[in-house]
């Protein structure tokens, strides 16, 4: 007879993997069959696209999986080297931005003095921020100052967001200082 000396924890440890075995074993487990459930997954058929979290200006990678036109799922993007996969809690709810019963989908227009937001559709609604940006910048460009040529505003700002790539981030700073804009602005500076 051989006898082994066993403490508390390595009891319960081969306890616990003898009752696997014995489940696995015993009960039939069908490899195939699992296999082929994974494929009910909400994410199986799913199209993975990358992009960046928009919530601050760190730049963590995300990967969206979309199925019939909906996001069914995010999570980290491990091949990114800002976050390797890892999210913050804003993070980790960011497909709330597009299933949240919340979002607006629609331009919301309230009128000077209302007290109602109203829908617009989108030509009227960048119709109205085109003339309302060329109106103020007619009024307030300043061409010369104190015998200088400055050829500026200061009754526009822009303020960039960290939803931005560098490409975006180029174009919207490339159309303000075409405009005159001084007050140009990035989050990642605040």
């Amino acid at each position: 007879m051989v006898e082994m000396n066993l403490n508390r924890r390595q009891f319960l440890k081969l306890s616990g993997a003898a009752a696997a075995t014995l489940a696995v074993v015993e009960l039939g487990f069908n490899e195939k069959k699992a296999y082929a459930t994974t494929k009910e997954f909400k994410i199986a058929q799913a199209t993975v696209t990358p992009t960046i979290c928009c919530y601050c200006g760190v730049g963590c990678g995300i990967l969206v999986h979309t199925k019939n036109n909906t996001v069914v799922y995010t999570e980290g993007d491990p091949d990114n080297p800002i976050n390797e996969g890892k999210l913050c809690s804003k993070g980790t709810t960011i497909r709330q931005l597009y299933t949240s019963e919340k979002r607006l989908t629609k331009p919301l227009y309230r009128a000077p003095g209302s007290s109602k937001w109203e829908e617009k559709d989108w030509d009227w609604m960048l119709d109205m921020i085109a003339s309302r940006t060329k109106e103020t910048r007619d009024h307030s460009f300043v061409e010369v100052e104190q015998g200088i040529t400055v050829n500026k505003t200061e009754k526009i700002a822009s303020l960039g967001g960290a939803a931005l790539d560098n490409e975006e981030t180029y174009l919207l700073s490339k159309l303000m200082r075409g405009l005159g804009v001084v007050y140009l602005e990035h989050q990642a500076r605040i």
